[in-house]
């Protein structure tokens, strides 16, 4: 954990120490650590712990980590960033297999990575109507990157009634 915590320091740092677009490298290098993580976790549970859920009604492993990319998609679709072609957001949640949902999940983190430093300083005001809730685009960024480290903290939590230790804590 101390080792993640100093590497995301000096990314953060070295981020910022670039003052081009830096609130975008910022939130983008933040986010980076949050979907590494996320993916760590996603790949340290066994194919079979896919299906787990901590009780009736609650999203399993597998329709946690495709909810984090369809929201990847949503939040980038609502500030101007159609998906691409190729990705069929009505069937997402329909993807099954730890490799094809590991897959899915790692091409809505560049997706949308690469889509936070194309939002230019001078649109942070912009209103942006999400559907559950209006706000401005920088709001948007940060809403990216916040759904992402709650659904990490949900994964961890899943992990460790799993037996699943973090890779970054071992």
């Amino acid at each position: 954990m101390k080792k993640l915590a100093v590497a995301v320091f000096f990314m953060v740092a070295a981020v910022t120490y670039a003052q081009e677009k830096l609130t975008q490298n910022t939130i983008q290098g933040v986010l980076q650590g949050n979907q590494g993580q996320v993916v760590a976790l996603a790949e340290a549970f066994s194919e079979e712990q896919y299906n787990w859920r901590p009780t009736e009604g609650v999203n399993s492993v597998a329709e946690a980590l495709l909810h984090v990319a369809g929201g990847n998609y949503y939040l980038a679709s609502k500030m101007g960033f159609a998906p691409p072609e190729d990705v069929d957001m009505m069937n997402l949640s329909k993807i099954t297999g730890k490799e094809n949902i590991i897959a899915a999940l790692k091409k809505s983190n560049e997706f949308v990575l690469e889509k936070i430093t194309l939002v230019e300083d001078d649109q942070f005001a912009e209103e942006v109507d999400f559907g559950f809730a209006k706000m401005n685009k920088l709001g948007g960024l940060l809403a990216i990157m916040e759904h992402n480290g709650e659904h990490k903290g949900q994964l961890i939590a899943y992990a460790r009634s799993n037996g699943v230790t973090p890779p970054w804590s071992k």
